[in-house]
């Protein structure tokens, strides 16, 4: 396997309490973090909490949130505006949105989580002069109807362009389906990808080995790594994020 490339999954998840005042029994794991990666990533993770379960209500001054709701049924709430969300839904936070979810369903409530740097946030911890002052939450800039944050369903729409959203560098979000034995190209030079297998199977390989492909496993690929992704014969689904990686190149 090429060198560097992070490899996840869903086994042995910690079990978590009181993160954002959240209420029932949740659960996590970090599938992906800013180290080795040479983009504007913070975290990929997963987080679950039960039937009638509550990940509160924050807000994010230094990093841009996405939510893709993989099971269960839920309410997202968006400066203080509900809205319901189940498999497929995807949300984005920007920065300054007060957001927390809610589990309304009877099975347990599942999500990835991409932790993304503000541009401002990823200068200074690079050492580099920001861009400009600090972006402040819409309080605080004195708008009281600014709101950094949309919900859609990426079971409808397949690609979304964030940038709309964001002020970081993610290039793209998609739901990639291959057919059996369908292969599909991943070459981060410019760019690094993180992939979350959603259904089917089927194996991520590069000259050096390859790892089996099922629900759950994720797969990060740094800049200057290149693989191929080939469906079994189920076919493969998987979720996709692309972040620009300025001034990068293969390593």
């Amino acid at each position: 396997m090429r060198e560097g490339v992070i490899i996840g999954d869903l086994e042995d998840p910690s079990v978590v309490h009181g993160v954002h005042g959240t209420t029932g029994l949740s659960q996590w794991k970090c599938l992906a973090r800013r180290a080795g990666l040479f983009g504007s990533w913070e975290a990929v993770e997963w987080a679950w909490i039960p039937p009638g379960g509550v990940s509160g209500e924050h807000v994010h001054t230094r990093t841009e949130e996405i939510y893709f709701i993989l099971s269960g049924r839920g309410e997202m709430t968006l400066d203080g505006k509900p809205h319901p969300v189940g498999p497929g839904s995807l949300i984005l936070t920007g920065l300054g949105t007060k957001h927390g979810l809610r589990n309304v369903g009877d099975v347990g409530l599942g999500w990835l989580v991409i932790e993304l740097l503000s541009p401002h946030t990823a200068a200074v911890l690079r050492g580099a002069e920001p861009p400009g002052r600090a972006p402040q939450p819409p309080t605080q800039r004195g708008e009281e109807d600014v709101t950094n944050a949309v919900v859609l369903n990426l079971r409808q729409t397949y690609e979304v362009n964030p940038r709309g959203v964001f002020t970081g560098p993610l290039r793209s979000i998609r739901l990639v389906n291959l057919k059996p034995g369908q292969r599909a190209e991943l070459s981060a030079a410019g760019e690094e990808h993180t992939l979350f297998t959603l259904g089917g199977s089927g194996e991520i390989s590069s000259g050096e080995g390859a790892v089996p492909l099922k629900y759950g496993v994720s797969v990060t690929l740094p800049l200057g790594t290149g693989m191929t992704v080939t469906a079994g014969d189920a076919g493969l689904e998987y979720f996709l994020a692309s972040l620009e990686v300025p001034g990068g190149g293969a390593r």
